[in-house]
């Protein structure tokens, strides 16, 4: 049995160390990005940069008529969010507030647009931002490499 459990406790040790959670918090930042990434992209025109597809306003209007925001504020607040703050994800630069930013969009989403995708949607968002917040970027992040300039 001690050695079940010596073995047990390495590999807790092992999964513990810098360069796994590195590579989780890393895993953690793309899956995260990629939802909210994904939405923004069906919010602009293919092939333009950044340019809001014009019927965004209706469906905003009609499908999504329960956010506090009228569709001309909210439309480019939400497509420009969802870019933004992924791309910040990606490469780990103020993951924090990004991931921050998400969860206030997560919430949103949850409380005015879709009050039923609580489980398991919204609650993943929530989970994974919430770990953002905590844990920062990681070592794989540029929040790492800024952490390492200023403290010389």
């Amino acid at each position: 049995m001690d050695r079940l459990i010596a073995f047990y406790d390495r590999g807790v040790a092992l999964a513990a160390g810098r360069i796994p959670e590195a590579l989780a918090l890393l895993l953690l930042r793309i899956a995260l990005a990629g939802v909210f990434w994904r939405s923004g992209q069906t919010k602009v025109v293919e092939g333009g940069f950044l340019q809001i597809d014009p019927s965004q306003y209706d469906l905003f209007a009609s499908e999504f008529s329960g956010l506090p925001l009228d569709p001309s504020i909210a439309v480019p607040l939400t497509a420009y969010a969802e870019h933004l703050f992924p791309a910040l994800l990606l490469f780990g630069l103020a993951t924090r507030l990004s991931a921050g930013a998400l969860l206030v969009m997560t919430l949103v989403i949850q409380i005015f647009v879709f009050p039923d995708a609580w489980w398991p949607v919204h609650s993943l968002w929530t989970a994974m931002a919430a770990m953002l917040i905590v844990r920062g970027g990681g070592l794989f992040s540029l929040d790492a490499l800024v952490d390492k300039v200023r403290a010389k």
